[in-house]
């Protein structure tokens, strides 16, 4: 192993090595220089020593999309049966929240806006999804706006939320811990509105990071969701960043560990997803589109695989749901799949099922 680890170091210098060699073919030999010591040496080195730069890469919270967007107006996003309030977590952060109606009440909602009513509802026993979102954007953003209405159409209750520094939310900067105890707080606050109906949890991208974390957290106070539902997840950010796009300039460097990996690890920014599942007991499918070039579909498969490993003998089961890359549903599109609907309910009533089966062990 040493030997091989040795050989693919000297494969990477000797691609570096040929970058810069084709730079000055190509211009003069001052800016060639110039570009690669920005780009290979300052570049690395900014991102190992700038905690600020690290986070702003992961969480992408300054990317404010849709812009000047009024969340008060979720009609605009094109939902209806929609409620915008916000809460204030134990640490004193806002979260804006939306909560949308199952499609068999929005007709009875347009004359009932009120706060005490929508909360009623989330008692009528239908399921509720709690969804947390990935990185970049708000809870208004396109893609999740569609899924939303894919899980109204089934006569789901919705729950979205924007952690802390996303959408109109507190602009505290992000962490790990921080957007965990934000899904922890969104967590407890459902569940103590909701009267026992079923509660399932949807993480996208980072936020099967931030969903899966909350969940481990949660199970160790004797608190399990009735399923969680994983889209395009990663294992690790330590191997989401090893395949991310935008690394592979630099994965030819014998420094990029060093500078870009572990520095993310060592300041606590590690969504450790293949850790966090092993410790809740509530059934998990994974969704994973084949040409998902943002988070690739073996690292689904991977936290699948370890799943199915390390998980206990009271865990509820996974399931592992492919969708063809010919299909182009990539990294955001999945609720296209004119199959997801079925999937979604085949889901519920199964995680339902054997939920209630645990309960009454």
């Amino acid at each position: 192993m040493a030997h091989s680890g040795f050989g693919l170091m000297l494969w990477r210098m000797l691609l570096v090595l040929s970058f810069f060699y084709w730079l000055l073919l190509l211009g003069s030999a001052k800016v060639a220089l110039a570009i690669c010591v920005f780009l290979f040496i300052l570049v690395p080195l900014m991102f190992r020593y700038s905690y600020t730069l690290q986070r702003s890469m992961l969480f992408l919270n300054f990317v404010r999309w849709p812009r000047n967007f009024n969340y008060s107006a979720p009609e605009k996003a094109g939902l209806v049966g929609v409620r915008n309030f916000y809460l204030t977590t134990d640490e004193g952060v806002k979260l804006g929240v939306w909560h949308i109606l199952p499609a068999s009440l929005i007709n009875e909602s347009k004359s009932e806006h009120s706060e005490d009513w929508f909360n009623t509802q989330l008692k009528d026993e239908r399921p509720v999804f709690l969804y947390m979102h990935g990185n970049s954007g708000s809870r208004a953003a396109a893609h999740r706006v569609e899924l939303y209405k894919v899980l109204q159409n089934l006569d789901y209750h919705v729950v979205a939320f924007d952690y802390r520094s996303y959408g109109d939310s507190s602009p505290v900067e992000p962490s790990e811990r921080g957007l965990v105890s934000d899904g922890v707080f969104m967590f407890k606050w459902v569940e103590k509105h909701i009267n026992g109906s079923p509660l399932f949890v949807w993480g996208h991208s980072l936020g099967t990071g931030v969903s899966s974390h909350a969940l481990s957290l949660l199970s160790a106070e004797g608190k399990e969701s009735h399923g969680l539902v994983l889209e395009s997840p990663f294992n690790n950010i330590r191997d989401e960043l090893r395949a991310h796009p935008l690394a592979q300039i630099f994965k030819i460097l014998p420094w990029f560990e060093s500078c870009f990996v572990w520095p993310l690890y060592n300041n606590g920014l590690k969504f450790d997803s293949d850790q966090h599942v092993s410790k809740i007991l509530a059934p998990v499918a994974i969704l994973h589109a084949e040409d998902d070039r943002i988070v690739p579909f073996y690292l689904g498969e991977r936290l699948f695989f370890t799943m199915q490993k390390k998980r206990s003998k009271e865990a509820l089961g996974e399931v592992f749901l492919k969708f063809d890359g010919k299909l182009g549903y990539g990294h955001k599109f999945i609720y296209k799949d004119l199959a997801l609907p079925n999937l979604i309910k085949d889901f519920v009533q199964n995680g339902t099922q054997k939920f209630n089966r645990l309960m009454h062990k």
